[in-house]
């Protein structure tokens, strides 16, 4: 078994070596506690769109029935068709067809439109390729880009001679971005959600191994090392988004019991969130209108947090885009 997972596998609890969150940055009045549909109470999201990575389960799903539930239209991808649409169909019996003045208020139209599943298999980077081709042939703007999705594994495993976890849970995921940015700059106001994790700051020392991304030596740390990964990419996407309307911020769920959880054993951990709860950070990350204009901030219990030295590291954000780039070269747009 893995030292993270002995820790309580996703606790996300602070480290030590953490550096202040920005004092600017607005602070909300939400909390550990609170829900997905409390931070967005009362929003009108009509006319926005949205992908979420990993839309069939857990937070992914979460997030997009309650986005949904305001008016968004939401585009979720799944690993399969099939488990695509049985979780759209889901949020369309569920959730858009209940009275509109039982949860979001008489402000919000009943007539949504019903979620549209894409596929896309995060250890195929040719499956990412398509699955950003077919959400451009869905939308012309793309007002929040969730990436949500993500695995944890316990065993050493490998995509072509990378370890999975930084291949899954990164960088697919800066391929999918980088091939959908210029939609996310077209909204009035789009946003990059990068769902990190509290374990960034369990990296293997010295941050992202730029020498060998094999794994090999540090693998009992690689889901540490992938969030990391995530962390780092959405501050030096924030820098590159300088001069545009579009944001990009990374967070953490906290500890919460999801389906990312299937490849451990370990017990888990007795003070986890509920999904509800969960879901609350991103999604208030995603429509807050209060934070219109924080970039390359992170995020718990929908406030600024603390993070690890390294995730802010600028000099280590640019370098890992730049490996990034190469490594992925062929399927970027």
């Amino acid at each position: 078994m893995l030292p993270i997972t002995r820790r309580t596998l996703l606790a996300g609890l602070t480290a030590t070596a953490m550096t202040p969150a920005f004092a600017e940055t607005p602070h909300s009045a939400f909390g550990a506690l609170s829900t997905a549909e409390d931070v967005t109470k009362g929003l009108d999201l009509r006319g926005k769109t949205v992908v979420i990575t990993g839309c069939n389960s857990g937070l992914g799903f979460e997030s997009m029935r309650v986005l949904a539930m305001h008016g968004a239209h939401v585009i979720g991808t799944a690993r399969t068709l099939e488990k695509g649409r049985e979780a759209c169909a889901q949020v369309t019996d569920q959730t858009l067809g209940r009275k509109v003045d039982q949860k979001v208020g008489q402000n919000i139209s009943p007539k949504i439109s019903p979620p549209t599943p894409v596929v896309i298999e995060l250890t195929d980077f040719q499956s990412v390729v398509d699955c950003a081709n077919r959400i451009r042939s869905l939308t012309a703007r793309i007002d929040v880009l969730m990436l949500n999705a993500g695995i944890v594994l316990e065993s050493f495993e490998q995509v072509n001679g990378l370890e999975k976890q930084f291949v899954v849970n990164h960088l697919s995921h800066f391929i999918l971005a980088r091939r959908l940015m210029d939609l996310v700059r077209a909204a009035p106001q789009g946003r990059v959600v990068t769902v990190g994790s509290g374990f960034h700051a369990e990296a293997p020392a010295g941050g992202i191994q730029f020498d060998d991304l094999s794994g090999k030596g540090w693998f009992a740390h690689g889901y540490a090392h992938s969030k990391l990964a995530n962390g780092l990419f959405s501050l030096e996407l924030s820098k590159r988004l300088a001069g545009t309307q579009a944001t990009s911020n990374c967070l953490t769920p906290g500890p919460v019991l999801t389906n990312i959880r299937r490849y451990v054993a370990s017990t888990a951990p007795k003070e986890a969130k509920t999904v509800e709860q969960g879901a609350a950070t991103q999604c208030y990350v995603a429509t807050s209108p209060q934070l219109a204009r924080t970039t390359g901030e992170y995020f718990k219990d929908c406030n600024p947090a603390p993070q690890s030295n390294d995730q802010r590291n600028a000099a280590m954000a640019a370098k890992l885009w730049d490996v990034s780039t190469q490594l992925t070269r062929k399927y970027l747009a």
